[in-house]
C-alpha cells in the first residue's frame, strides 16, 4: 500500500488537511505535487521537512480544528524560515473528508498517468528485491515473468503482474516509452526479450531504456548472438548491459536492486527532461 492509497483509507474514516506544494521558485526541497495529510492525530507523507514542515503541520492543525475554506500560502524560505534553500514554495491547504474521496481518487489516477512506465521481466531473487523498491517510487509498473505462481502476494495493486509464455510476446504489447529491464531465470529468455525490444525500436523506436542484467562476459556472447540475428551494431548499443550505476559492487539481490533503481531514475529523468524541451522549443 503506497502513503497515498493510507492517507485514502484513514480518510474513510477521520477527516484530514491535505497539504500540496502548489508551485515553487528557486531552490527547494520538494517539487510542485507534492503533499502531506495532517490528521488530528498522525501525518502521512511530506512537503520536505524541516522547519517549513513544521510550521505547516501546525497551520494545518489549526485549520482542521476551525474547519476553514481552502488557503494558498506563501514561504520565502531564508527569510521568514531561516532555512539554507533560499528558494520560495506555496503551500495550498485544502480540509478534506469522506466526501472527497472520489476526487481524490480521480487526481491520484491523472498523477500516476505522468508517471515514467517501467516493465520487468523476471521474478527471481533480484526481480523481487528490484520491485520492492520500485513499486515505493513514482513509476507505472508492469512485471512480467513465463511462471505464474512467481509473483508475490504483497505486491501493490497498482502493480500490473502478467504471465507470458513465451515471455517476451509480452513486449509487444508494452506501452509506448516503457523502461524495460531484463533479468529473467534463463539465457535464453533474456536474449529472447532483447530480440523482441530490438525488434521493437526498429518498427516503433519507442523503448528509451533496455536494461539487461549481467556481465560483460554475458554480454559479450549476447552481442555475437544478435549479430548473427543481423542486429547491426547501432542498434546493440541500445542495449545497457550490465545495469545499475557504476561504483557499487555488492552482488547481493538487494545491492543490485539500489544500483539499477538509481540508474533508472537517472533514465526517466533524462527522458522527461528531454520531452519537456522538445514540447517548448
Amino acid at each position: 500500500m503506497t502513503k497515498f492509497d493510507q492517507f485514502l483509507q484513514d480518510l474513510a474514516t477521520q477527516d484530514a488537511v491535505l497539504v500540496t506544494v502548489q508551485s515553487h521558485r528557486g531552490s527547494v526541497p520538494r517539487e510542485a505535487g507534492a503533499w502531506m495529510a495532517v490528521f488530528a492525530d498522525h501525518v502521512l507523507g511530506t512537503v520536505g521537512g524541516g522547519h517549513i514542515e513544521w510550521q505547516a503541520q501546525q497551520e494545518a492543525r489549526q485549520m482542521l480544528e476551525a474547519a476553514g475554506p481552502a488557503q494558498l500560502r506563501r514561504y520565502p524560505l531564508g527569510p521568514a524560515l531561516g532555512q539554507c534553500c533560499g528558494g520560495e514554495v506555496h503551500l495550498r491547504y485544502e480540509c478534506v473528508s469522506t466526501s472527497d474521496l472520489p476526487v481524490l481518487h480521480q487526481r491520484q489516477i491523472e498523477q500516476m498517468a505522468s508517471w515514467p512506465v517501467v516493465a520487468l521481466f523476471g521474478g527471481g531473487h533480484v526481480g523481487r528485491a528490484l520491485m520492492a523498491l520500485l513499486q515505493t517510487l513514482p513509476l507505472r509498473l508492469q512485471w512480467v515473468d513465463s511462471r505464474e505462481e512467481i509473483f508475490p502476494f504483497d505486491v501493490f495493486d497498482r502493480v500490473l503482474c502478467e504471465h507470458s509464455q513465451p515471455v517476451h510476446a509480452a513486449v509487444t504489447s508494452l506501452p509506448p516509452g516503457a523502461h524495460v529491464l531484463i533479468m529473467s531465470f534463463s539465457h535464453a529468455e533474456d536474449l529472447d526479450v532483447v530480440m523482441a525490444c530490438l525488434q521493437r525500436q526498429r518498427t516503433r523506436a519507442d523503448v528509451p531504456f533496455i536494461g539487461l542484467i549481467g556481465s560483460r562476459s554475458k554480454w559479450a556472447t549476447f552481442s555475437h548472438r544478435l549479430a548473427a540475428r543481423g542486429f547491426s551494431e547501432a542498434e546493440l548499443a541500445q542495449v545497457t548491459c550490465p545495469i545499475g550505476i557504476a561504483g557499487i559492487a555488492g552482488k547481493e539481490p538487494e545491492v543490485i536492486a539500489v544500483a539499477v533503481a538509481a540508474q533508472l531514475l537517472q533514465v526517466t529523468q533524462q527522458v522527461t527532461h528531454r520531452v519537456a524541451s522538445a514540447h517548448n522549443d
